[in-house]
């Protein structure tokens, strides 16, 4: 893998604007209108969102991602895309550096709604 260089700073202020939080993924399904996009069911233990990720042509099997916790990014505006809603975002590892992605994932469970920081 060819090492990107590192992005420009940021102030830790600004980092800290982010709320990444653990789910557990409930339910994967495929959006009709979208060959790239999996709409995951998420809990994060007081709410449940739906929240779209282009990992249909990622994995053979995006369903295999059911029953695990990830980390999500989930203060970014909601955003329509191929007529669903995406409340959030999936923070995964490797797509930037053109890898087979993998998900960022807590090494032993932690409750849903877990902040990361």
């Amino acid at each position: 893998m060819q090492q990107a260089p590192i992005k420009e700073l940021v102030a830790f202020e600004d980092f800290a604007k982010l709320d990444i939080r653990v789910g557990t993924i409930t339910a994967v399904s495929e959006v009709e209108k979208s060959n790239k996009l999996m709409k995951l069911t998420v809990d994060f233990g007081d709410h449940v969102r739906s929240i779209l990720a282009g990992i249909r042509q990622e994995r053979e099997n995006p369903k295999e991602i059911e029953g695990r916790q990830a980390l999500f990014v989930v203060n970014l505006p909601e955003r329509k895309m191929a007529g669903e809603l995406s409340q959030g975002m999936l923070f995964d590892i490797g797509y930037e550096d053109k890898l087979t992605p993998c998900l960022a994932m807590p090494e032993s469970p932690m409750p849903n709604g877990a902040r990361a920081g």
